[in-house]
């Protein structure tokens, strides 16, 4: 009998182990989150068209805004930024993963500092980011982004 329950549970170990998404591995996601800050931070979009998954009816929100579809972030907000900005330095902190299944979900808080450079106005804000994943293919994909912030007080 104790052999039997052994064999269960190694079996039960192995399954989570091969399983990111049953062993609630974070490194993948905060990984992606690094790659994200990366991307914005350098109005680069390819960190986007890696990480996020791209389908219809896709939405991301940023301070009231939106982008509607993955092309629409990144030709119409990540990349222009590089341009409209002299810098922007953005920092994601206390990242809280959660895992359900197939679906993951962090929360982070973020500073974002920057200068326009058309006007020379420097900003400073903080705020809170959450991310939504989904395991597709063997990895993590990002399905939402909701970013909010205001400035520092």
């Amino acid at each position: 009998m104790d052999k039997i329950r052994l064999m269960v549970a190694s079996l039960a170990l192995a399954v989570c182990i091969s399983n990111p998404a049953l062993a609630e591995n974070e490194k993948p996601i905060r990984e992606i989150i690094a790659a994200i800050e990366y991307g914005w931070e350098n109005g680069d979009g390819e960190p986007f068209s890696r990480h996020f998954l791209n389908y219809e009816g896709a939405r991301y929100f940023e301070s009231g805004g939106g982008n509607e579809g993955l092309e629409d972030l990144i030709v119409n907000h990540v990349e222009p930024e590089k341009e409209a900005l002299e810098y922007l330095e953005l920092d994601f902190s206390n990242v809280v993963i959660h895992f359900e299944k197939d679906f993951a979900w962090a929360t982070a808080d973020t500073e974002v500092k920057g200068k326009v450079r058309s006007s020379g106005r420097e900003f400073d804000n903080t705020g809170r980011q959450t991310f939504l994943f989904r395991w597709v293919d063997d990895s993590w994909m990002v399905v939402h982004t909701h970013s909010s912030s205001r400035a520092r007080r």
